[in-house]
């Protein structure tokens, strides 16, 4: 699969978090990946996000509207992983693992896997918006993702969040700009990294969240998951870039060598 770079608009994006029991964690990683810790916590959430004028950046002549727009919900789990470096010994990486996207895009159905990294699956999206307030549903139509948030903008991060600031927050999803989700074959591994021209985040006060994910006691026990915090990015300027999965990565450097 070779995608060509694609660019477009990040409408609005929303990071929900939670943070949980990095042993419970780990079982749901494929290799090469172990969870990136804060504060002694694996952090794993979903990414809301509405993309507008998505479109090959060879197409920049092309006015925005003729490019693809959707609403898509992504469960990340924050990872690092080690893998070869330009001297020969190890170093280590960091990205996002998504073992499960969703979108209300058709389009998206189809050709994720196929001619986009990442499967997704057909959801609906029941979405209300104003200045300062969002209310995000999520269903999909196979019944695996039920997810909801209400929440307002905020000045700061909830004081019980594993991150003391919003800059520490906002750092470390930053370097969560790949993502590596399962592809249509066994063991398949696709990546996609993020690019932003700009990168600003504000803190969102949650007044009520529930996700079938996160809330599923036979994936979390109780108390293995609580959650932490949610951010909200608007307007971005973005490229997606395709990436090698990470254990393509060293199998290739292992041929070298």
């Amino acid at each position: 699969m070779r995608i060509p770079v694609l660019k477009g608009v990040i409408d609005r994006r929303v990071l929900a978090n939670w943070r949980c029991d990095p042993e419970v964690v780990a079982p749901l990683l494929p290799p090469p990946f172990r969870p990136k810790l804060a504060g002694g916590y694996a952090v794993a959430g979903v990414c809301l996000i509405r993309l507008k004028a998505l479109r090959p950046k060879w197409g920049n002549t092309l006015p925005g509207f003729v490019g693809v727009s959707s609403e898509n919900a992504a469960h990340r789990i924050a990872v690092e992983w080690a893998e070869p470096g330009p001297d020969g010994g190890l170093v280590t990486r960091e990205g996002v693992y998504i073992p499960r996207r969703d979108s209300a895009s058709r389009f998206n159905t189809l050709v994720g896997g196929r001619l986009f990294p990442g499967v997704h699956h057909l959801a609906r999206f029941d979405v209300r918006e104003e200045a300062d307030r969002l209310h995000i549903a999520v269903e999909s139509e196979d019944g695996v993702t039920r997810l909801l948030i209400d929440a307002r903008v905020a000045q700061s991060l909830p004081s019980s969040s594993v991150f003391p600031d919003l800059p520490t927050a906002s750092a470390f999803f930053r370097g969560g700009a790949c993502g590596y989700s399962p592809g249509r074959a066994a063991g398949e591994l696709q990546g996609l990294e993020l690019r932003t021209l700009r990168w600003d985040v504000e803190p969102l006060a949650v007044e009520q969240v529930r996700s079938t994910f996160f809330d599923d006691p036979a994936r979390f026990p109780p108390g293995s998951a609580t959650f932490d915090c949610a951010l909200l990015m608007r307007g971005v300027e973005h490229e997606w870039h395709e990436r090698e999965a990470p254990g393509a990565v060293a199998a290739a450097a292992a041929c070298a060598s």
